[in-house]
């Protein structure tokens, strides 16, 4: 879903903005897949991210070159992604209209779910397939606010960088994570302050749901259960991760537990309110974000939820060379959405 478009076939950068860092991949066109050019990111040296980039859009642009010009990035053409959170979405029900009323029809509909006056929005839909209901249109509208498309606008400006598309997230984590899989999963982002839970049934979000609890909340959890530092918090974090047994849970991983639990009980949430409702099953969790790298996590979620868990793979349709896989591998899946935005301009 694109809130600004244009054709170019030079390489693109995917840059994504976020909470604590900015996460920016190069790709280019070799033959019919992507080719990995480089990749880079800068994340706040404060964890608890006091130090955003979000109320300066100077910094933000100067943060976005400082990052091309150490990865050696030679493109000038980005496409962005807008925080799940800060975008309104719904899949909307239309009784059959003619080609010529359409955009009305989504205009007025639009109205009755959007919390906000249109006229602050920047509204976009697609048309839904669904061969099992012939008296109704499906659309799947989204709704960015006008001041959100401004910020980005002004900062690429700021970096002199051609913002050629802005994009909610989840699309850009659909295509790197599933790309042209159409069976009914969910995407579990992991971020430093928020996680984002989209249900995707052939290839669009059916149900996506934001929780303000992430990376960030797992580290404090255990600087004030042990009394240290946010960085060496943050250290114990990756270090000892999830246990999966009661018999091995130590101070650390139980504090692990506790926190992610608010996380743990939203994906709950979201899998009942989903098959329920459609009666349909989900598949698989596929996780996403830096925290979805916690040790043991997958195993641990696919044991509670009794559903496949794995960590997503969004190098799997990127070309690159091999002994950059144990590298890449290990940040794959904090820069999963910035792979999908580039990757979005070479299909």
């Amino acid at each position: 879903m694109s809130f600004i478009s244009s054709n170019n076939n030079s390489g693109f950068l995917g840059v994504d903005i976020g909470f604590s860092g900015i996460k920016i991949v190069e790709l280019q066109r070799e033959g019919d897949i992507a080719k990995l050019v480089s990749y880079g990111f800068s994340e706040s040296k404060a964890v608890d991210g006091k130090n955003s980039w979000k109320n300066d859009n100077k910094r933000a642009g100067k943060i976005i070159n400082e990052i091309c010009k150490r990865s050696g990035m030679i493109s000038r053409n980005a496409v962005v992604s807008l925080p799940t959170f800060s975008v309104f979405s719904s899949v909307l029900n239309l009784p059959n209209v003619a080609n010529k009323d359409f955009s009305s029809a989504v205009h007025w509909e639009a109205k009755k779910v959007i919390p906000l006056p249109l006229e602050e929005m920047i509204i976009d839909y697609q048309k839904i397939e669904d061969e099992s209901d012939a008296k109704n249109t499906k659309i799947f509208l989204t709704g960015a606010p006008r001041s959100l498309v401004k910020k980005y606008i002004e900062i690429f400006k700021e970096a002199q960088i051609n913002l050629l598309a802005l994009e909610t997230e989840t699309f850009s984590l659909v295509r790197s994570l599933l790309g042209n899989d159409k069976s009914v999963v969910m995407i579990a982002e992991i971020g430093a302050s928020t996680t984002d839970i989209s249900v995707i049934n052939k290839g669009i979000p059916m149900i996506s749901r934001s929780v303000d609890i992430g990376g960030l909340t797992i580290t404090k959890a255990i600087g004030n259960n042990l009394n240290i530092g946010l960085e060496r918090a943050e250290q114990f974090k990756h270090d000892l991760g999830i246990s999966l047994s009661d018999g091995e849970q130590g101070v650390i991983p139980k504090t692990i537990m506790e926190a992610i639990s608010p996380v743990i009980n939203e994906i709950k949430y979201t899998l009942n309110l989903f098959e329920s409702k459609n009666n349909i099953q989900i598949e698989k969790i596929i996780l996403s974000g830096g925290s979805s790298l916690l040790i043991n996590f997958p195993g641990y979620l696919s044991k509670i939820l009794d559903k496949k868990v794995i960590i997503g793979n969004p190098w799997a349709r990127v070309s690159y060379p091999v002994n950059l896989k144990p590298a890449l591998d290990e940040v794959g899946p904090r820069m999963a959405a910035a792979i999908g935005l580039a990757i979005r301009e070479i299909e």
